[in-house]
């Protein structure tokens, strides 16, 4: 009895082509993940988990369309969840939270991507995605608004305020910064 390799899953030329087309955006994702999070590991899992709902829901991508905009608005979906389970499931103080990841600005030192990326960490949730989205990802502000679902004139103002935002986090005024993200 000989062994035989196992054959190869036969996809169709339509899935052959969505798969290049999701293969080719997972670094986008991957980057656009990480300025939300914060965190490479959970990136990592939001990547993977977004990459198996959009082949999951392949048959309702439209070719032509817009894959690497379709596929965030899945991860970022996908991470607003994880973050409404989570809140769910801690009783950790968010005002205490904050308060002990806090850290001082180091203004001595060079400026440095590690630091943009603490300022980034330090925006609001909806300015750290909007200037992710624009700033970041390249999207337009009418496509970053349909990722985000809010109107244009929303996602415009939560841009510049997140950009004004960082401009004071990364010259040492955190605390300006801190009271007035409160604001979407």
């Amino acid at each position: 009895m000989t062994a035989t390799m196992p054959e190869r899953i036969k996809t169709s030329p339509a899935d052959e082509r969505f798969r290049d087309e999701l293969l080719a955006v997972l670094p986008h994702l991957r980057a656009f993940a990480r300025g939300l999070s914060g965190r490479p590991d959970f990136a990592d899992d939001l990547v993977q988990e977004a990459a198996i709902k959009a082949w999951t829901a392949r048959d309702r991508y439209e070719p032509g369309t817009n894959m690497r905009a379709w596929t965030f608005a899945i991860l970022r979906n996908h991470y607003l969840s994880e973050l409404r389970r989570s809140k769910r499931q801690t009783d950790l103080d968010e005002g205490a939270a904050e308060r002990l990841l806090v850290m001082e600005p180091d203004q001595e030192g060079p400026l440095h991507l590690d630091d943009m990326e603490a300022a980034l960490q330090k925006l609001a949730p909806e300015r750290r995605e909007a200037v992710l989205l624009v700033g970041a990802s390249g999207f337009s502000y009418e496509e970053a608004a349909d990722i985000a679902g809010c109107p244009i004139g929303t996602m415009k103002s939560r841009v510049a305020r997140a950009r004004a935002d960082l401009a004071r986090l990364l010259d040492g005024e955190v605390e300006a910064v801190e009271s007035k993200s409160r604001r979407p």
